[in-house]
């Protein structure tokens, strides 16, 4: 191959396949509201790419709540914040793929560049069968089987030796700082999309998916 590709793509899920980083965040509000816990969209930009426990303690945090609860409630809390996560994405359809991920997810697969998933959601695997794009990965690793939530590598580096490919030769795309930061941690190159002075430590930021191609994947893989 003479353009320098990456051997691999590795997609965060939450605001870079779909945009059910905003069914997270209604699902968060409706429970922060029973907790009489309110937050705003700018609180929740700091839950993107962090797991689920590690978000309610956050949020817990926010209300002065963590000793309010024993483990076994926050379990319970999580698990109902789930609830009504799933019951809103049950109508998820292939036209909730954001623009532009379909074209390069093929061009990949022309191109024999393999692909995977790191998301911090334990519904990875429902939500891509519910877009209809999980016969293009090549493996999925989502928060159930991770120890350690982003900032930390773990969850991109399980995909990468899943995949069989070594990290410097992969590239990631996130949306948040906390997805970035695991990439670069990880020793991959990073493609963010959304607000260039939020994401600044990604090596290339996208206003947008629609902006993403083999030929953005090139200029940052080169670099």
């Amino acid at each position: 191959m003479s353009t320098p590709y990456p051997q691999a793509v590795i997609f965060d899920l939450d605001g870079v396949i779909t945009d059910s980083a905003e069914h997270h965040f209604l699902a968060w509000q409706q429970l922060g509201q029973e907790l009489s816990i309110p937050f705003d969209r700018q609180f929740n930009e700091t839950l993107k790419g962090v797991n689920r426990m590690d978000s309610l303690e956050r949020i817990l945090s926010l209300g002065q709540a963590n000793n309010r609860y024993s483990e076994a409630e926050k379990m319970a809390l999580a698990e109902k914040k789930n609830r009504y996560y799933v019951e809103s994405i049950q109508h998820l359809t292939p036209q909730d793929v954001l623009p532009g991920i379909i074209d390069l997810l093929k061009d990949l697969r022309q191109n024999k560049i393999k692909i995977a998933m790191a998301s911090a959601s334990k519904n990875a695997q429902f939500v891509s069968e519910r877009l209809e794009v999980d016969h293009y990965f090549d493996h999925i690793v989502d928060a159930a089987t991770v120890e350690k939530s982003k900032p930390h590598p773990e969850v991109f580096l399980k995909a990468a030796t899943a995949i069989g490919v070594a990290p410097t030769n992969c590239v990631g795309i996130e949306d948040a700082a906390a997805g970035v930061e695991a990439i670069k941690s990880a020793g991959m190159r990073a493609i963010a999309i959304g607000d260039a002075d939020i994401l600044n430590a990604a090596d290339l930021v996208l206003t947008d998916t629609s902006k993403l191609s083999l030929t953005t994947l090139s200029g940052v893989f080169s670099k």
